[in-house]
């Protein structure tokens, strides 16, 4: 359907070159938005990122106390070797 009227506007456009305009600014709207409706989440190497990140946040949240009570440990043995 989107390909026909495309199309009859490229036609059309020998007598009036507005319809070319026309019909380039719907090829472009359907390119240009037309990216996002395929892919749920929008653009699919952000959508990695955002995952990448959210795990990332979620283990740090998760392993916080263990490694902060680990470098409190370490920091504590340090001091006492240096005395």
């Amino acid at each position: 359907m989107f390909v026909i009227l495309v199309m009859a506007l490229l036609g059309l456009g020998f007598l009036n070159p507005m319809w070319w305009v026309a019909a380039a600014v719907l090829m472009f709207g359907a390119v240009h938005y037309g990216k996002g409706s395929r892919d749920q989440g929008g653009n699919s190497e952000y959508s990695g990122y955002r995952d990448y990140r959210d795990r990332q946040n979620r283990w740090d949240r998760r392993y916080r106390r263990q490694r902060q009570g680990r470098w409190n440990r370490q920091d504590r043995r340090d001091q006492q070797h240096h005395r």
